[in-house]
């Protein structure tokens, strides 16, 4: 007789899922695993939170798919204008300063600003130099019985920046051919773009 009543009792323990569903705060598993025999009121809350989990399954893999074909909206807008300006634009250039024009008193005053040199006015780095231009180097950097004169750091920029007479190729603005002269540096009255990223506004009319 004991032992037929702890059978008893333990078939009427619920599960542990059951225990679980009836306490989730997920909307539908308390119903469906609820405590009892299967019922249709228990077959007709699992076929919709089925036929929910799958909608939601299938709207997800709907957006990712669209997602990884990376969908961009193009919006243009024109407008007509009768006289249009010529706008700043920027010239950026990696490498500030043109070799040609630095001097050996110039190498003195920044040669290790641009690591041209080390602390003890030895050209650094001389393999990865080409032949030329090591051999240029090695003319400038020969201080022997050189006396530094003084420095001036806007004067090097501007004698030592990019001209645009010479970065200029080809420009063309309303129909109209314009040249190196029709720019000028702002902050600046010569065609040098010193810092390597002026802008640079064109006087054509």
């Amino acid at each position: 007789m004991k032992g037929d009543s702890e059978e008893s009792i333990e078939s009427l323990r619920p599960s542990n899922l059951q225990a679980f569903a009836n306490s989730s705060t997920l909307h539908g598993m308390s119903h469906i695993f609820a405590y009892g025999h299967m019922t249709f009121r228990r077959f007709l809350w699992t076929l919709s939170f089925l036929g929910s989990l799958g909608l939601l399954m299938l709207v997800c893999m709907d957006r990712i798919s669209y997602y990884f074909e990376y969908p961009h909206v193009t919006k243009l807008d024109e407008v007509a204008a009768p006289n249009l300006t010529f706008p700043a634009i920027t010239l950026c250039n990696l490498n500030e300063f043109r070799f040609s024009q630095i001097t050996r008193n110039d190498l003195y005053h920044v040669g290790e600003l641009l690591a041209l040199l080390n602390e003890n006015y030895q050209i650094a780095n001389p393999h990865l130099a080409e032949p030329e231009v090591l051999a240029a180097l090695k003319d400038k950097a020969n201080f022997l019985n050189f006396k530094p004169k003084q420095f001036n750091m806007t004067d090097f920029f501007n004698r030592t920046g990019h001209d645009i007479g010479e970065m200029l190729l080809q420009c063309t603005f309303r129909g109209e051919d314009c040249h190196s002269y029709n720019f000028t540096t702002q902050g600046n009255s010569e065609a040098h773009v010193s810092t390597g990223a002026d802008a640079i506004a064109c006087d054509k009319g």
